[in-house]
C-alpha cells in the first residue's frame, strides 16, 4: 500500500515548510514556503556559507548607510535561499515581506516589487514566486494592489474567517491558515486536550474551505503550522498543505489508509456570503481574542528572527552592538 504521504499527494498539493535544501531534495514537494525563522536557519547551513560571504561582499560595495547595508544584505540572503529552492521544486517558492512592514501598506508594496526584481536579476520569473504578507488590514490592502500588478500573494498568519474573507475579496492568490497555533491558544486557554477532528485549527480551516468553495472563490486554501499528522489527515483534500520535513517523514512511513476529508462539493447548508470592509474586519478581529493575540504574536516572532538575522549580518560586517540594534 502507498504511504499516507503518497495518498495525500493524490488529493492535495503538498508544500514543504522549510528552507532546508537537503530536506527538499529528499521529499520532493511541488512548492516551498519560507519565513524569516526558516531563512535564519537556512543561512546557518554550510551550503549557504559561500552565499553569505557573497552577500557581505556585495553589501560592502554598495553606497549605503550601515543600517541600509544590513537590511539590503538580509534581503539578498533571503532571495539566495529562495532562488536555490526554485531549482528544486516545480512550482512556487514563497518569500516574505519584512514583518516590520506588517502595518505599512505602501512599504509592503515597495518591498514586494523589490523581491520580484531581485528574483528577476537571478533569472527567476515572478510566476515562480509568491510574496508572503501578514494578514493585517494593511497587508491585505497591499495584496490587493500587488495582485492587480500581476504579483501573486500568499497571505500568512490567518487565524479566522474574517481574515480569509478579506484576503479573498482583495483577490489574494493564496491564504495560509495556521492550524497549530490556533490549537496552541485554545489548549492554553481551556486546558483541554482535543482530538484531531475537533481540533479548533482544523475546524477553522474546514469552515474557510467550505465558505470559499460554496461561493466559488478561487483563492487557494493552504493549511499551515501543523502540530501533528492527525491535523494533516483531517484536512486531506484541502487545496494545499504546507508541512514540515519531520511530519512529511512521519506520513511517508505510515502505510495506513488515508481518507479524503475535504471536497469542493461538501454536504451541509451553504454559508452566508459576507462583505468584509475595514470596519467589519477590525470589529471581527477585536471580538476574536485568539486571532488578535496570535496575529500580533506571529508578527513579533517573525520580526524577532528578522532582527536576529540583521544582528548576525551586522556582526559579520564588524559593526558595533549599537549599530546592529539601530
Amino acid at each position: 500500500m502507498p504511504s499516507k504521504l503518497q495518498q495525500l499527494r493524490e488529493m492535495t498539493l503538498v508544500v514543504a515548510d522549510t528552507g532546508d535544501i537537503d530536506a527538499v531534495k529528499r521529499l520532493k514537494p511541488v512548492d516551498c514556503t519560507t519565513n524569516p525563522s526558516l531563512v535564519l536557519k537556512a543561512v546557518g547551513l554550510p551550503l549557504f556559507a559561500e552565499k553569505f560571504d557573497e552577500a557581505l561582499d556585495w553589501g560592502r560595495s554598495q553606497n549605503l548607510s550601515d543600517e541600509q547595508r544590513v537590511v539590503k544584505i538580509g534581503d539578498r540572503l533571503a532571495i539566495s535561499v529562495g532562488a536555490e529552492l526554485t531549482k528544486l521544486v516545480e512550482g512556487r517558492v514563497s518569500t516574505e515581506v519584512d514583518a516590520d512592514l506588517s502595518f505599512d501598506t505602501e512599504g509592503s508594496i515597495k518591498k514586494a516589487h523589490e523581491i520580484i526584481a531581485a528574483y528577476g536579476e537571478r533569472g527567476v520569473s515572478k510566476d515562480r514566486i509568491l510574496v508572503k504578507l501578514g494578514s493585517t488590514w494593511e497587508g491585505i490592502r497591499a495584496a490587493e494592489q500587488l495582485q492587480k500588478a500581476g504579483i501573486d500573494c500568499n497571505m500568512t498568519l490567518i487565524f479566522n474567517k474574517a481574515q480569509a474573507i478579506a484576503a479573498a475579496e482583495a483577490g489574494a492568490f493564496l491564504i495560509s491558515p495556521f492550524v497549530g497555533r490556533i490549537l496552541d491558544w485554545h489548549v492554553k486557554a481551556s486546558g483541554k486536550t482535543y482530538s484531531s477532528d475537533e481540533d479548533p485549527g482544523v475546524v477553522s480551516v474546514k469552515e474557510i474551505y467550505r465558505y470559499y468553495k460554496a461561493h466559488g472563490i478561487d483563492t487557494v486554501v493552504m493549511g499551515a503550522s501543523f502540530r501533528n499528522t492527525g491535523e494533516i489527515e483531517q484536512l486531506a483534500g484541502c487545496d494545499r498543505l504546507t508541512i514540515s520535513p519531520s511530519l512529511l517523514d512521519e506520513l511517508d512511513k505510515d502505510q495506513g489508509t488515508l481518507e479524503r476529508k475535504l471536497h469542493p462539493e461538501m454536504d451541509g447548508a451553504k454559508p452566508e456570503r459576507v462583505s468584509m470592509d475595514e470596519r467589519a474586519f477590525r470589529w471581527a478581529m477585536n471580538e476574536d481574542a485568539m486571532a488578535t493575540e496570535k496575529l500580533a504574536e506571529g508578527i513579533r516572532q517573525f520580526n524577532a528572527d528578522l532582527q536576529k538575522m540583521r544582528g548576525l549580518i551586522a556582526e559579520r560586517l564588524g559593526l558595533g552592538a549599537r549599530e546592529a540594534a539601530e
